[in-house]
């Protein structure tokens, strides 16, 4: 069956010539963004109800955008400066540039990683003296905590957001040749917006080894995965898939 139609489970990506109009443009696909689960920052009280207190903190670990964005609103909402001396530990490149929209970069002590946990962690061991608040949503990789504990530092997990289902009613009526989905919750959003979802002819596209878990474990047959050596990108191994199926 051919591939006209592609819905991906998350926002438009914001810059243009973006990998996903190049698909568009080579393969005359018609692909849509619609994020199936999205943040919702917590209240100043429920973070204070964790016994939270930013004054005892001397470097902030940020492992995305959501948590360098809900750290500064929890720290604006508690009235709390944040101190010049503070250190911040990226967990990537992205993040950390992301954190210029906070701060000014240069006059800062700012420690990036690469791009997994696993490769931030060297970092945060070289500073083990510090007491490190990880601002984070309620859902967090296991390897996270694992980790911390393991280099045996003074952490704490702060929940500053939440990931929230959305509400998808509107595409009831909808039909998409390929599915494309990036976490498990993602796959818990189709579930619960349509829980007499049948897969039938629509393909499923998954990107990392917990969505491919989370889309087993709901009965749902993955016709296209990613990353693999041949297909580091979601879109590369879209690309692979409709080259195959459409000629």
């Amino acid at each position: 069956m051919k591939v006209k139609t592609i819905l991906v489970s998350q926002p438009e990506p914001k810059i243009e010539n973006s990998p996903y109009s190049r698909l568009i443009e080579k393969e005359k696909v018609k692909v849509d963004f619609r994020p199936f689960i999205h943040v919702e920052g917590v209240e100043a009280k429920t973070v204070r109800q964790q016994k939270i207190d930013l004054n005892n903190f001397s470097a902030i670990i940020l492992t995305s955008r959501n948590s360098v964005d809900h750290f500064f609103r929890i720290a604006e909402e508690m009235r709390f400066k944040v101190p010049d001396a503070m250190k911040y530990f990226c967990q990537s490149e992205a993040v950390a540039y992301y954190l210029q929209k906070y701060v000014v970069y240069r006059k800062r002590k700012i420690y990036v990683g690469k791009r997994t946990f696993n490769e931030l962690v060297p970092l945060i061991k070289k500073y083990k003296d510090e007491k490190f608040l990880l601002p984070s949503s309620d859902t967090l990789k296991a390897i996270v905590p694992q980790s911390l504990d393991e280099l045996g530092v003074d952490w704490k997990r702060g929940i500053f957001y939440k990931t929230v289902i959305s509400d998808l009613s509107d595409l009831r009526e909808v039909t998409y040749d390929v599915l494309v989905f990036f976490s498990p919750s993602g796959i818990e959003s189709l579930l619960k917006n349509f829980p007499d979802f049948e897969q039938n002819g629509t393909r499923i596209a998954v990107f990392g080894n917990s969505t491919v878990k989370a889309a087993t474990d709901a009965g749902l047959r993955i016709d296209i995965q990613a990353p693999t050596p041949e297909t580091p990108s979601m879109t590369m191994a879209l690309q692979k898939y409709i080259t195959s199926v459409n000629k």
